[in-house]
């Protein structure tokens, strides 16, 4: 197989969207994007030309790309590459002086920060799987701190919150099965998303979306026993569909739904 890919729009706030692909002999041309450009290798390794200077993009690394700066793109190794990215808007890296970081994103494009590139994966992991919609907001929020303070700015104060870590707490259990986008949070709470994240991780030792995921499956065990269809459950419970219901129902208790019940 000479070359796989395959691209897609996640419903989430901030990614504009995600492209995964295994190239042998594909050169890309010079070009721009208008979208950040966060890049991981998984096998492989890319050589390419950022303003006219020459960069390498290996599987250790994670490489940002400025919007509106040329690069282009090529395999470094005779059996090529296989990539993911996730393409950002401008409102994941927010900051006063725009132009000054996408400078500093030019002058040194790659990290070795094997923390962010395990967060970049995972990320990754769940944009490939419906109804984690939470979980991605989730994750690209500390992403994009962790990118925001290796381009050189200084991340909001994100210490312990006990009352908002509450509130937010009160706001899930409200919204259990409707769910909520880390964003919506964000505005009914006055906080900063990431702020959000730290906050109720000190608070409850876990993130947002893991704890919405064990209140879900909590619901999905009191209707399962209350004899309501599994295909039924998985809607009236919040999650995607049955797969998806299935998939944590037995991360959580062990068994399958069905199981679960007739034990």
């Amino acid at each position: 197989m000479r070359e796989d890919v395959r691209a897609w729009r996640p419903a989430v706030p901030g990614i504009t969207e995600v492209f995964h692909a295994r190239f042998v002999d594909h050169a890309y041309p010079s070009h721009t994007h208008e979208a950040w450009t966060l890049l991981i290798v998984d096998d492989g390794a890319v050589r390419y030309d950022l303003d006219r200077h020459e960069h390498g993009a290996l599987p250790a690394s994670v490489t940002l790309l400025p919007p509106h700066v040329a690069h282009d793109g090529r395999s470094a190794r005779p059996g090529g590459f296989r990539k993911r990215v996730v393409y950002l808007d401008d409102a994941v890296l927010r900051a006063p002086d725009g132009p000054a970081l996408a400078g500093r994103a030019v002058d040194r494009p790659a990290f070795d920060d094997p923390l962010l590139r395990r967060r970049v994966d995972q990320l990754h992991r769940v944009l490939d799987a419906p109804g984690e919609e939470l979980a991605a907001q989730t994750r690209l929020a500390l992403i994009a701190e962790r990118l925001a303070a290796h381009l050189g700015e200084v991340p909001a104060v994100s210490g312990r919150d006990p009352t908002l870590a509450h509130r937010l707490r009160d706001l899930l259990d409200a919204r259990t099965p409707r769910g909520l986008g880390l964003d919506e949070a964000a505005r009914v709470l006055h906080a900063h998303p990431t702020h959000l994240v730290r906050a109720f991780g000190a608070e409850f030792g876990l993130p947002p979306h893991r704890y919405l995921t064990g209140r879900r499956v909590d619901l999905a065990r009191r209707l399962v026993l209350g004899g309501m269809p599994a295909a039924d459950v998985a809607t009236a419970a919040g999650f995607h569909d049955q797969a998806h219901l299935t998939r944590h129902f037995r991360r959580v208790t062990g068994t399958t739904p069905g199981r679960f019940a007739r034990r």
